[in-house]
């Protein structure tokens, strides 16, 4: 048996795991079937009936997606975790489970753009209403939570503008109030940050990025308490469906093996590229959490192990400008997503965030002129050097 005070760095690779249950594997099996047999009828009305723990198909569950979702619990340190198709599968899991028709969510002031247009949808069917609020201090969220309020939804570091939330003052006030917070947290990787250990209750990942790090699995996950965690699992995650398959996480749990690996490579590489771009002549402002001048550098010291892997940036000029540099770049590629090997680069306005409106694009600081990188896991020598060369034709 493990060491129950085990290492983030031990747990990633054997938590939730044993080679025993599965024939001595000493990597876990990949379950790759959409059904199980029973012994008998009687079985398989105990376990439809609940009466008997197994397997029965895998929409309900599996094998080796239950020992993903046992892992990332562990990670998170919360007490149970679900495994969805998609990092959006999970979103709207969650926020279905939490409201119903003529309820509030608040939200922190930026969120990524498929989470704001689920977010429209609620309100034009359903009636469920949402705020931005930046969150700055519990007088502002005590004028902002409304009666109906049904959850508080927040990213940190906010994507694209990098801007942070303190989660515990957030969850500190909306446990008085009986309000479950929920955080994505798919910039920081359980490895940075762990909003349940902050009074958050809900984590959300998009498994696509750092979890699964080599940009080849489309996959999103929950954890929480088990008590909500079986809510959804028994309601909108097996009548809406979305489901993981189990060789996509087979792959995340072959990624998650060396997050804390890559993520310490990512961060490095990063920390190095916010010192030449804070300098540099062309760029007007660089947004990175481990910038000792960023407005929420308190918040990123208290609540965060590193700064990150993502650098938001404006250039100087125009759309075009912005454009141009990104056309000009040679190693780093231009593509959304982000905690992959290879570095990349988008424009938020006119890519991940291109489904609101403009006005409220510029309320939550997206300019035309900002770009999102991804740093990779390259030598950041090169990484800079790319960087320099494309600048210089701007």
């Amino acid at each position: 048996m493990k060491n129950k005070k085990s290492r983030f760095e031990t747990e990633v690779i054997h938590s939730g795991y044993s080679a025993d249950e599965h024939q001595g594997s000493l990597v876990p099996p990949l379950y790759q079937t959409s059904t199980f047999t029973f012994a008998s009828s009687e079985q398989g009305e105990k376990r439809f009936a609940g009466q008997e723990e197994g397997f029965i198909y895998s929409r309900l569950g599996n094998p080796t997606v239950k020992i993903l979702e046992e892992r990332m619990a562990v990670l998170e340190q919360g007490e149970a975790g679900l495994a969805f198709s998609s990092g959006m599968a999970a979103v709207s899991a969650v926020l279905v489970a939490l409201t119903k028709a003529g309820d509030h969510i608040l939200c922190s002031k930026g969120v990524y753009g498929c989470t704001y247009g689920l977010l429209e949808l609620l309100k034009e069917k359903y009636g469920i209403e949402h705020d931005f609020s930046i969150m700055d201090s519990t007088e502002r969220l005590e004028r902002e939570i409304r009666p109906n309020t049904a959850c508080i939804y927040i990213e940190t570091p906010i994507n694209p503008t990098m801007k942070l939330v303190d989660l515990e003052m957030v969850a500190r006030l909306a446990n008085e109030k009986g309000i479950p917070v929920v955080v994505d947290n798919t910039f920081c990787s359980p490895y940075i940050q762990t909003p349940l250990t902050l009074g958050c209750d809900v984590v959300i990942h998009s498994a696509t990025k750092y979890i699964c790090g080599h940009g080849d699995v489309i996959a999103g996950l929950v954890i929480g308490k088990k008590e909500f965690i079986r809510q959804v699992s028994r309601t909108t995650q097996k009548d809406i469906g979305g489901i993981i398959s189990p060789f996509d996480a087979w792959l995340l749990l072959r990624g998650i093996k060396t997050l804390p690996v890559r993520m310490d490579r990512h961060c490095e590489n990063a920390q190095k590229l916010f010192e030449f771009m804070k300098s540099h002549p062309k760029i007007e402002t660089v947004y990175f959490p481990g910038d000792p001048e960023h407005q929420d550098s308190p918040i990123a010291k208290k609540q965060m192990k590193h700064s990150g892997g993502l650098i938001s940036f404006t250039i100087t000029g125009t759309k075009e400008s912005a454009q141009q540099v990104m056309n000009q770049l040679q190693l780093i590629k231009i593509a959304v997503s982000l905690g992959d090997a290879e570095t990349l680069i988008q424009h938020p306005a006119t890519m991940t965030h291109a489904v609101i409106p403009e006005e409220e694009r510029r309320k939550m600081g997206i300019e035309d002129t900002l770009l999102r990188l991804s740093v990779g896991l390259e030598a950041w020598e090169d990484i800079q050097a790319d960087l320099e060369q494309a600048l210089e034709k701007v």
